[in-house]
């Protein structure tokens, strides 16, 4: 039986007039990288050429982004086209631009087009305190919640042995150096609680320990505004696990 997914990718081929083009399916190397970012974390290469039709390229192109599928790139296809003036020079510039000028900090490995970055250079910060994120895109939730104001290090993904990645395809050594000048006094591990997440963090804190420098890992559990009926068993089990005492 055909599901609900297939039968809405083959009614949204019907309306737009455009041919469906495959999702990658091909698997970078292990260890392979791009831009320090573990490539089995980016969309991999597409087994078919780009269409030679204008508008079937631009819709090829733009489902190559994460999330973006076929129906979802017709439609930005058909918005660039509609709009006046210099948007589409405008985006293509930009996309140029970013490319070209953005590269990674030299100290957190964050995306930055300065050097070093705004945070690194920012003597308001605490300078004591590292909080180590798996991607550049998690330092802006962490900035969100307008608590901490410390450095960041950036790790770019979490050891995944079966994907080929260990501790030299990351920013271990990198924060391991910022470790040892001695003015560090805490770490804080804000890595996601994924299977992989938890080893990385176990390994991570295994190296800083020995340091003299604390170790720390951001609270596991029911969240804000949650209910216990529809929490599921492992979140309510670090929840017990991570419990406070009311003060």
């Amino acid at each position: 039986m055909q599901s609900s997914t297939d039968f809405t990718e083959r009614s949204s081929q019907d309306t737009s007039g455009l041919p469906r083009f495959p999702k990658p399916t091909s698997t970078p190397a292990a260890g392979a990288t791009v831009g320090g970012t573990p490539a089995h974390s980016m969309t991999s290469s597409f087994a078919t050429p780009a269409p030679r039709d204008s508008l079937a390229r631009l819709v090829f192109e733009l489902s190559k982004l994460p999330g973006i599928g076929e129906k979802s790139a017709t439609r930005l296809a058909y918005f660039i086209l509609k709009t006046e003036g210099s948007y589409a020079q405008d985006l293509a510039q930009a996309i140029l631009a970013a490319r070209d000028k953005i590269h990674l900090c030299s100290q957190c490995f964050a995306f930055t087009d300065v050097e070093p970055c705004a945070n690194c250079s920012d003597p308001a910060r605490e300078s004591r305190t590292i909080c180590v994120v798996e991607r550049p895109s998690d330092l802006l939730p962490v900035e969100r919640s307008g608590t901490f104001r410390g450095r960041y290090h950036v790790l770019h993904g979490v050891l995944s042995p079966l994907d080929g990645v260990g501790p030299d395809e990351l920013k271990i050594s990198g924060l391991l150096a910022r470790l040892n000048t001695g003015a560090i006094e805490e770490v804080i591990l804000a890595i996601n609680p994924s299977v992989e997440g938890d080893a990385t963090a176990m390994y991570l804190s295994r190296l800083i320990r020995p340091l003299g420098i604390r170790v720390s890992r951001l609270a596991h559990g029911i969240p804000v505004g949650g209910q216990l009926e529809f929490t599921d068993r492992q979140t309510l089990a670090r929840a017990i696990e991570n419990r406070m005492e009311v003060r």
